[in-house]
């Protein structure tokens, strides 16, 4: 199972809106026959991987998976029913699917039909891999794993913006592998206006997938010859807004009198970005409301990388479910920009508690810290 789980991570940030499931077939006498793992949008799954692999050597085999093999007919026939058909004598798997389509289908087809199963082997790690897909079926929103560089008194940039760079060359890397695991990395308009990032995974060893880059953008202030528009053929590019914060363009500067010019969404989505209207919320778009829109359309796992509104927004709203921050040795002072602007906290009690997640990742010049949400 193990073996399983680590097939499945490396899938992390390329199978959705399908979990990324890992899944091994094991002779009877020990051998391993087969091995898969969900392809590259969901398609095809671990299992069928798995046995194809196999071939002949899968009947009277155990297979362990991470994922409860699914039940239903969708653009592939049931993994339940390609599991019987090939002999398999005993699957052990992991996590019960949450998806109403399945939830305990499976498992019960495979009994059904004289195949010994054992669920909840090492559900707990099999559930850490899947928390993006359980938060899209049971929340209807993506897992939102907010990422914070820091100084050690909390500070993002020197009171003049500037911030390259308060951590180091590690540090980066680690920031590139983390947008190689995420289906989707997320920005506020600051950030894009005053960065210009590109967002992509530039990591040797990950895939050149097309992750989807995303900017919470109220007002559509991301110009269309921004770094990201300007790529968004490349990888896709979202831009979140709400309608009662973008003025209609009335006329194009220059042009004959009575000749109309496009919206903004309209002249951005003729350069290649998509525009997500939701509805307003505090200050800028419903976070709440925009994460849904990003459930509906599949996405279930979103790295936030800035800027600080951004951040304390997701916070004051309770929808950050993973902290994961790099903090360097170094001091700015309260000059400096805060990670995170003002929270109204009154009292101790009040405040966003994280519990940490494991050992820290690295020591010495960058420090990286994993942090979940406590329940």
């Amino acid at each position: 199972m193990r073996a399983a789980l680590a097939l499945a991570e490396r899938g992390l940030g390329g199978t959705w809106p399908n979990p990324s499931v890992g899944c091994i077939l094991v002779t009877p006498d020990g051998r391993v026959a087969g091995r898969g793992r969900t392809g590259l949008q969901g398609r095809p799954h671990a299992e069928t991987e798995a046995l194809a692999m196999a071939g002949a050597a899968a009947r009277g085999a155990t297979a362990y998976v991470t994922l409860e093999p699914c039940s239903h007919h969708g653009q592939t026939p049931p993994c339940a029913d390609a599991l019987v058909a090939a002999g398999i004598s005993r699957v052990v798997v992991a996590a019960g699917d949450p998806d109403p389509r399945v939830n305990g289908a499976g498992l019960a087809r495979l009994r059904a039909a004289g195949v010994d199963v054992l669920a909840g082997f090492m559900e707990q790690a099999a559930r850490e891999t899947l928390a993006g897909f359980f938060a899209r079926v049971q929340l209807g929103r993506p897992l939102v794993t907010l990422k914070l560089a820091t100084t050690l008194d909390g500070r993002i940039a020197t009171r003049t913006g500037q911030s390259r760079w308060i951590t180091g060359a590690e540090a980066r890397r680690r920031v590139h592998a983390l947008r190689g695991q995420h289906d989707a990395v997320m920005v506020g308009a600051g950030t894009a206006a005053a960065d210009d990032p590109d967002l992509t995974c530039r990591l040797d060893g990950y895939a050149r997938r097309p992750a989807v880059r995303i900017v919470a953008d109220g007002r559509l202030r991301t110009p269309a010859g921004s770094r990201l528009v300007c790529t968004a053929h490349q990888a896709p590019v979202w831009l979140l807004y709400h309608t009662d914060g973008v003025p209609e363009d009335v006329r194009l500067y220059g042009a004959p009198p009575g000749e109309l010019v496009p919206s903004r969404a309209q002249r951005l989505t003729e350069a290649g970005a998509r525009c997500i209207a939701v509805p307003q919320g505090d200050g800028g778009i419903d976070l709440a409301q925009a994460l849904q829109a990003l459930g509906t359309r599949g996405l279930t796992r979103v790295l936030v990388e800035g800027g600080a509104r951004l951040a304390s927004a997701l916070l004051r709203a309770d929808l950050v479910d993973r902290l994961v921050w790099f903090h360097a040795p170094g001091v700015i002072g309260a000059d400096g920009l805060p990670a995170v602007l003002e929270m109204g906290v009154e009292a101790v009690s009040q405040s966003k508690i994280f519990s940490p997640q494991g050992e820290p990742l690295a020591a010495g010049a960058d420090a990286v810290r994993r942090f979940a949400r406590a329940c």
